[in-house]
């Protein structure tokens, strides 16, 4: 079954955005894992949830997304989008 990271994100500061939208593509590889929807902009279609932009990942497994999200060598990445950004960040398996 393939892994989903789904990440709903404000950033609040660009410019110290810059190296996370830089470097995190090497990662998101080095694990398997490709973009599916790239920092978009999504249209509300029911309920009050209100994402400014929307980022999709796809995994192999959910246990490869796991493990991007554990690389020790991306931490100072994660740790930067969390200064940079207001983010919500979940995982859901996929059917195939």
């Amino acid at each position: 079954m393939k892994g989903y990271l789904i990440l709903d994100l404000s950033i609040t500061d660009f410019d110290g955005f810059k190296e996370y939208i830089e470097k995190i593509p090497g990662f998101i590889e080095k694990h398997g894992g490709r973009y599916v929807v790239q920092g978009v902009v999504p249209e509300v279609m029911e309920g009050d949830w209100k994402p400014e932009r929307m980022v999709v990942l796809e995994f192999p497994t959910p246990i490869k997304a796991k493990e991007f999200l554990q690389d020790p060598e991306a931490r100072l990445l994660f740790a930067i989008r969390h200064k940079t950004t207001n983010s919500k960040l979940i995982l859901v398996e996929g059917c195939a």
